[in-house]
């Protein structure tokens, strides 16, 4: 068997083409879409990440806005311009990008974003809606991202049983509510770094979400066959044989394909598909705006 590719660069460009419409309502109703992303230090992963939302913005109309703060800033310099995105009523969406230099606090950065314009999901409000098992949210855009894959790809998810490997507050804890959630309906192990049998415990898994930051873990004798694999980890690693001295892997290693029903590539697997649920939840975050004037 060879694993089917889950492949997040087409359904990204599937959920970009179905955000082209509702863009385009928007428009017509006197309401652009606008992202604001602020970029701290000189993180090289950030910033091409960073470059990708700004791109990806421009394919689709959305205005983007783009402050960039030397690594020397205060965290009291990042306050203040989080305060000022907030009072913006043009302004949709506000990103932080993470990481953050060690001197700053991001969970406290982070809780002064207005929830509306919390495009992350990371807010305390939109967490705390997602234990209640409500989608009414801002949803975590990677988590969100792999569910979407899931179910373009048709993967059956009720009754199966999944593991997420990880328990961060940006991936594996909400990706393990998200897969828990009514009508989605998974039961859901959550393994970390002081579960025991961790091995044992993936290899009867009918999904594994790895999600844990140690290249190419997660090895063939963990997966069952058939199963569904899905790689949420991107990792640098030294590769001599390469003309930049460096190759990208996930946590999962790549002969797992031999075994897996489906399993989504690094890259080009659960990347793109964060940058296109990022657009959907500014453009989400935009047309609450419409209805909110419309109330108000």
């Amino acid at each position: 068997m060879v694993a089917k590719r889950l492949d997040g660069k087409v359904c990204a460009a599937q959920v970009e083409s179905e955000l082209v419409e509702r863009i385009s309502k928007c428009d017509s109703l006197g309401i652009k879409p606008h992202l604001a992303v602020v970029i701290v230090g000189d993180d090289p992963a950030s910033h091409v990440y960073v470059g990708s939302k700004v791109r990806a913005c421009e394919r689709l109309g959305i205005k983007s806005t783009h402050i960039e703060l030397p690594a020397d800033a205060t965290e009291q310099q990042v306050r203040e311009i989080i305060e000022s995105l907030n009072q913006q009523n043009d302004l949709h969406g506000i990103l932080v990008q993470s990481p953050l230099p060690s001197h700053m606090d991001e969970e406290s950065l982070t809780d002064m974003i207005e929830p509306s314009k919390d495009v992350d999901g990371f807010h305390p409000q939109n967490l705390g809606r997602l234990v209640q098992g409500r989608i009414d949210g801002m949803l975590p855009c990677t988590p969100s991202g792999v569910m979407r894959m899931l179910s373009w790809a048709g993967v059956d998810t009720e009754g199966k049983t999944a593991v997420v490997l990880g328990r961060s507050r940006i991936v594996g804890m909400p990706q393990s509510l998200l897969l828990g959630a009514k009508g989605v309906d998974s039961t859901v192990t959550v393994v970390h770094s002081r579960t025991k049998d961790t091995q044992k415990i993936c290899a009867n898994a009918d999904i594994v979400i790895a999600a844990v930051g140690i290249p190419e873990m997660v090895k063939p004798d963990w997966i069952k066959e058939g199963a569904v694999v899905v790689d949420v980890g991107i990792n640098r690693v030294d590769d001599p044989s390469r003309e930049r001295g460096w190759r990208l892997a996930g946590d999962v290693h790549p002969d797992v394909a031999q075994k897996a029903g489906w399993l989504s590539p690094v890259p080009g697997g659960v990347g793109p598909m964060t940058i296109a649920m990022l657009m959907e939840n500014t453009v989400r975050a935009a047309e609450l705006s419409v209805s909110q004037e419309e109330h108000s």
